[in-house]
């Protein structure tokens, strides 16, 4: 029988705003469940070359490091490229094509060797990947539930509303949201965090699943201690809620 994909994909209210970190954590946390967690970036464009010559993205790199698996960069991510922009566009100056099918059968690829698969898009919810598809596209195609990465900056209550609903209008489950401080402090925090708390669950039955707080370093165990154990049980899907301290058992905010 052909192992069947579980996991989530994680997207964002745009780019730079933590997703790989969120990413990153979420393969820490299931780790610590004892699950065995594997990354996958179907696109990543922005590559570094090594003093050996190699070249390699650090996304990759990080969700390479995080899990619990262990994978080579290209069972990662398949379609890497030099050019730090938008992918289709990465991929224009550099004479290719990104294969929707080659992303689909890399990621389920990975099935077989892990019990969930978190899936980092590229850039935001609609970014494109070629001439007639882009990333929502794929998130259809594999069917994974959503988690939106919230970057907590000045606008981000409309960006977020607006990608919760265009998830939704696609047809997609929005699992829940994560709001990820991109900033050292940001103005009403709080008051930001309430709202979208709020407007995210009355619109869209999405919860919160984490606070992460600005953190320097900013470590995928660190963003798994913020990280809200019980939601998490429910959207990765495990049997059962595994033993954890009260304080792992909630989503935690720190001083900012």
């Amino acid at each position: 029988m052909k192992p069947v994909l579980r996991g989530c994909f994680v997207t964002g209210t745009d780019t730079e705003v933590g997703k790989t970190r969120i990413t990153a954590g979420l393969l820490r946390w299931l780790a610590r469940q004892g699950v065995r967690s594997a990354g996958y970036k179907p696109v990543a464009a922005g590559m570094e070359q090594d003093a050996d010559g190699r070249w390699s993205n650090e996304d990759v790199r990080e969700l390479q490091a995080a899990a619990s698996v262990a994978l080579e960069a290209d069972q990662i991510c398949g379609a890497q490229f030099r050019l730090a922009c938008a992918p289709h566009i990465a991929a224009e100056r550099e004479g290719r094509q990104i294969d929707r099918t080659a992303l689909h059968a890399g990621t389920h690829a990975l099935a077989p060797l892990a019990d969930r698969v978190v899936v980092e898009g590229a850039g935001g919810l609609c970014v494109p990947l070629g001439d007639d598809w882009d990333s929502a596209d794929l998130m259809t195609d594999l069917g994974l539930p959503v988690v939106l990465v919230v970057g907590m900056r000045l606008g981000c209550i409309n960006h977020a509303l607006l990608t919760a609903e265009a998830v939704c209008a696609r047809g997609l489950t929005l699992a829940g949201w994560v709001a990820n401080s991109v900033q050292p402090s940001m103005p009403f925090f709080e008051e930001n965090l309430q709202t979208l708390t709020q407007q995210m669950e009355r619109r869209f039955d999405a919860p919160c699943l984490g606070v992460v707080p600005y953190l320097t370093p900013l470590t995928a165990d660190a963003v798994a201690d913020n990280l809200d154990t019980r939601q998490l049980c429910r959207v990765f899907a495990l049997d059962q809620e595994p033993q954890v301290s009260p304080e792992a058992n909630s989503v935690k905010t720190l001083n900012r």
